[in-house]
């Protein structure tokens, strides 16, 4: 019987190769198998050694994907097989990367598991436009949000708006609409400052700087689309050359900056 590797769940970053922790690349570099998802960018993959088979089992919303329980039994099988098997994720593996499901499975199987952390595109986004994810005058803590749920989940804008945190959300632009509207409902200025990032951390990123109150607008007019994550919160006003205190009345005006 072969022997049984852990199977590593590695975040391979928001899209720069030189954002890979040296961990993650020397995970790559001993790999056998490769589970990859769409998000993970070519460039993360040129260190694989020679024979590694490479996997494609992309996961995007509104587009067709590997099913989630294909992916936990082939990596089941792999491992099982004698393979070093790493399943490597865009952003962070446990920032909505269905690891705990993975987790969960692999163990239940008697297969360990190790974690290899990598920088998740709402950090990514942050560092990017050189903004704080927290201030100590204006903001002492940072949520991380999907902007959509599972079937009958809801997530509470209401109690967001009210805690002044830095929102940092994702899987949001379709509901962009919806999500401003539930922020200025809770009580969050309209002026307070959005930036939003399209494709960060690779060449094809673009960049949106605007407020709450013209978070849709500006979004349609900028035609941004997935993957794309968008921070919300008086913090960002560092960066966001601001046109009205974050308690104001009166929208920011809208800069829309491409890179």
């Amino acid at each position: 019987m072969p022997e049984i590797f852990p199977v590593l769940l590695v975040g391979a970053g928001p899209g720069d190769p030189d954002l890979l922790t040296r961990k993650a690349l020397r995970a790559i570099r001993q790999a056998t198998v490769i589970l990859v998802d769409d998000l993970v960018a070519p460039a993360c993959l040129r260190p694989a050694r020679a024979g590694c088979r490479i996997v494609h089992v992309g996961k995007r919303g509104g587009c067709a994907s590997t099913p989630q329980d294909f992916i936990q039994r082939l990596m089941l099988a792999e491992a099982r097989r004698g393979e070093r098997v790493v399943r490597l994720k865009g952003g962070d593996p446990g920032m909505f990367g269905r690891s705990g499901e993975e987790i969960a499975f692999l163990r239940a199987h008697g297969v360990a598991v190790e974690v290899i952390p990598g920088i998740t595109a709402g950090v990514a986004a942050a560092a990017s436009a050189a903004a704080p994810l927290t201030h100590r005058d204006h903001c002492h803590g940072v949520a991380f949000v999907a902007g959509h749920t599972a079937a009958g989940g809801e997530v509470d804008w209401a109690a967001l708006a009210r805690s002044r945190l830095t929102l940092v959300i994702y899987m949001g632009v379709a509901g962009a609409g919806a999500i401003r509207r539930a922020l200025l409902d809770g009580g969050l200025p309209a002026c307070t400052p959005a930036l939003l990032l399209q494709s960060v951390g690779t060449a094809a990123q673009r960049r949106l700087d605007t407020s709450l109150d013209a978070l849709e607008t500006d979004l349609r007019a900028a035609s941004l689309g997935s993957p794309c994550v968008m921070l919300i919160g008086a913090a960002l006003d560092v960066a966001l050359d601001s046109v009205c205190a974050p308690s104001a009345a009166a929208p920011r005006r809208a800069v829309a900056a491409f890179a």
